[in-house]
């Protein structure tokens, strides 16, 4: 630079340096503007920005002969403005010691001694803050680095965070960081020495800046897309097809990723899905949306039939006798048709009966349809299972700390393949079915965590609050194995209470829990003698009885008034039940997020509350049935078999067998309840000329013997059943 002598190139310190060839001339543009003995003579396309080639070279020349009082050199082209003082130095050398310019009017300059200094009560002083741009500390004290906004008490910032700021808004988006405040704000940081340029912002000047917004959004935002082509890859009218948020329209999903149909349009990003749930309008749509289906006429408030039976009518006490299940025959199989209800059933049922029975008939419906949805978005999450094993040795009298070491070991991956080997206490194996052993790992793990002290409550329970818990990470750990457990294929949990569910879904910031979710009875003791008092008085003792615990809850305020009563319970209610177990929730959530759970959750809130809120529907003949599909030759013409089949169903629900349902299932699968994920394979019944049943629960499949009475078949099935389990127990 000829006027400073120095070769940086630093715009943001001492403006664009430029040479011009031409004039042979080399120059940093804050040095030629704060310089005392020039000015712009010339247009702004004269000479270099309005400054005559005459001009600067005679300042070149004055300024060769004057010596800066910084580092001693000639060239010092800038001299300070207050009257009497002597004193010049290079641009360069003023800001490393300090001193001040102003890029405004007549482009004056002050050296340390006379610079301007920012004043502010004392009070205000001597304290830390946090810079507004950077977020980083900032000493509150009057010096040259920091500078304090003249229009916000507490606003502080960093001299070079407002200097790159000021260059990058420009003079029209240069304003206060925390008000808005602009031509106040403006005009104190011109006079601190900040260069404002006269630009629009840089954002504004970026070529395209704003061309993504001209374009619809397409790409997969959720946590695993299992999108093989990417998650940009969109193809409409199939399951990779691009579902925008019918809210922001700034998030996105494949159909496939998040359980969709192609005819669905009502999809919520998890953001928006949380601003709903905070304002309470996402409950209230849901009671809407629910309420609408519901307005239909008198026919179809009957319980839909399940997709493997035909329609029973239900003023028959044995109709499911009169039904088949679904038979997959080898030649000329027909569909069943369904039965007509008989007219005379509605006409002399009565009214209230009518109501109750539709009304449990709906909720049941409801249950069973959101259930085997979260069945299908668990299938889903399934596939990222792939065959590589990892092997657990699991001790059944000691399943919570087998599990737990098998789960922590170094191998052990959420993706891999589980085998389950349980071992007696003299470490001999005792082997399975994979399958089975599995649910049984599952279900025994299941129950342990359902009666650990990492949850409190009767039979919906919540999270407690144990230190050495949230030491050991034991929440994280009851997250994952839960949320292993669900895609692997054990059991649904179904003991969560709905404010633990809500807190997980929509977060602890948007429930509000009741007397019910509090387990302590002390507590609840209190929080009634609070919301019942029916006096100030009454209520001033209760407050001075629980003084301590109010003081170490955080709960201690002023009460004037009765009415203060519903706050203070509310206050208690809400630090004893949410507030004091934000650690562990928070543990237990990222446990959640193993294999995505946590994530389809949040998007399908009605579905997965029906598999950890409620306890699984107890067995019944008709459940049975839907569940296996018969598989028939072709020489079972009038398929008795099926028929005795579903009477010994109907036996054993009466209790005219020796066995129950539960136990049926377990002889077939194992298991004697379904997972929530469902079987693989699906369940399946085939008929052989063989003695008695069995149960091959590689396959799932219940081998039946064809016999030409129902007592034969019966006594065979009883008989079988029973024995093999008792053996199995032994």
């Amino acid at each position: 630079c000829v006027l400073c002598g120095r070769t940086d190139d630093c715009p943001e310190k001492y403006g664009e340096k430029k040479t011009y060839v031409e004039y042979d001339i080399t120059v940093h543009y804050y040095c030629l503007l704060m310089s005392s003995g020039i000015w712009q003579r010339g247009e702004e396309d004269e000479g270099i920005d309005g400054f005559l080639i005459t001009d600067i070279r005679k300042e070149v020349n004055r300024a060769s002969k004057l010596k800066c009082n910084i580092c001693k050199r000639k060239g010092a082209s800038i001299g300070c403005v207050a009257p009497k003082c002597k004193r010049g130095y290079h641009f360069p050398c003023g800001l490393q010691k300090e001193c001040i310019f102003q890029f405004m009017e007549d482009f004056r300059s002050y050296c340390w001694e006379h610079k301007p200094v920012q004043k502010f009560p004392h009070k205000e002083s001597g304290g830390t803050s946090q810079c507004t741009i950077c977020l980083d500390l900032v000493e509150q004290l009057p010096m040259y680095s920091v500078l304090k906004s003249p229009c916000c008490k507490n606003a502080w910032f960093h001299r070079e965070c407002l200097q790159y700021q000021a260059l990058s808004a420009g003079i029209f988006f240069f304003r206060c960081t925390v008000c808005n405040n602009k031509d106040k704000f403006q005009k104190e940081m011109l006079r601190m020495g900040i260069h404002i340029p006269e630009k629009d912002a840089s954002w504004e000047l970026e070529e395209n800046a704003y061309q993504d917004l001209l374009q619809c959004y397409q790409h997969c935002d959720i946590r695993r897309c299992l999108c093989k082509k990417g998650r940009d890859y969109h193809q409409p009218d199939s399951k990779w097809e691009i579902k925008r948020c019918q809210c922001c329209g700034s998030r996105g999903t494949h159909l496939a990723c998040s359980s969709m149909r192609s005819w669905e349009q009502n999809w919520e990003c998890t953001e928006c899905r949380s601003i709903f749930a905070k304002s309470g309008k996402y409950r209230k749509r849901k009671e809407c949306s629910l309420a609408t289906s519901e307005k239909t006429d008198g026919t179809t408030l009957l319980e839909e039939p399940s997709p493997k039976c035909p329609r029973q009518s239900p003023g028959s006490q044995r109709s499911f006798l009169l039904q088949s299940p679904k038979i997959l025959c080898q030649i000329n199989s027909s569909p069943c048709l369904p039965l007509e209800h008989p007219a005379s059933n509605r006409v002399t049922m009565s009214l209230s009966p009518l109501m109750s029975n539709r009304s449990c008939s709906l909720r049941k419906k409801h249950l069973r349809k959101q259930r085997r949805e979260a069945s299908d978005i668990l299938k889903e999450l399934k596939l990222q299972v792939n065959k590589k094993t990892t092997r657990l040795n699991i001790n059944a009298e000691n399943i919570w700390h087998t599990a737990l070491k098998g789960f922590r070991q170094r191998n052990f991956s959420p993706t891999n393949t589980i085998e389950v080997m349980f071992t007696n206490c003299k470490n001999r194996s005792k082997t399975d079915t994979s399958a089975a052993s599995n649910q049984r790992f599952f279900q025994l793990l299941m129950l342990h965590l359902q009666n650990s002290p990492l949850f409190e409550g009767s039979s919906a329970k919540n999270l407690s609050l144990d230190f050495q818990a949230v030491k050991e990470n034991l929440y994280f750990e009851a997250g994952r194995m839960i949320a292993v457990s669900l895609v692997h294929g054990g059991p649904s949990p179904g003991f969560f209470s709905k404010t633990l569910f809500n807190c997980l879904v929509y977060g602890p910031e948007n429930v509000k829990p009741s007397l019910e979710d509090v387990a302590d009875v002390d507590v609840a003791k209190t929080i009634k003698m609070i919301k019942y008092a029916n006096s100030l008085s009454s209520l001033q003792s209760t407050i001075d009885e629980c003084y301590e615990f109010l003081a170490a809850a955080g709960c201690l305020r002023p009460v004037t008034d009765l009415c203060d009563k519903d706050v203070l319970a509310n206050d208690i209610l809400i630090h004893h039940v949410i507030k004091r177990i934000l650690s562990p929730l928070e543990s237990f959530r990222q446990g959640l997020e193993t294999l995505g759970v946590l994530e389809k959750m949040q998007m399908h809130p009605d579905a997965f509350s029906s598999i950890l809120c409620y306890n699984p529907e107890r067995l019944s003949p008709e459940i049975i049935c839907d569940l296996f599909t018969i598989h028939s030759s072709s020489d079972v013409n009038k398929v008795e078999g099926a028929d005795f089949w579903m009477a010994y169903l109907q036996d054993v629900k009466s209790g005219e067998s020796l066995v129950t349902l539960e136990d049926i299932l377990f002889f077939v699968t194992g298991s004697s309840s379904i997972p929530s994920v469902g079987f693989d394979p699906e369940p399946t019944i085939k008929f052989f000329n063989r003695r008695y049943p069995v149960g091959n629960r590689l396959f799932n499949c219940l081998e039946l013997p064809k016999t030409t009475t129902y007592e034969q078949f019966k006594n065979k099935m009883d008989f079988t059943i029973r024995n093999t389990l008792r053996a199995e127990k032994e």
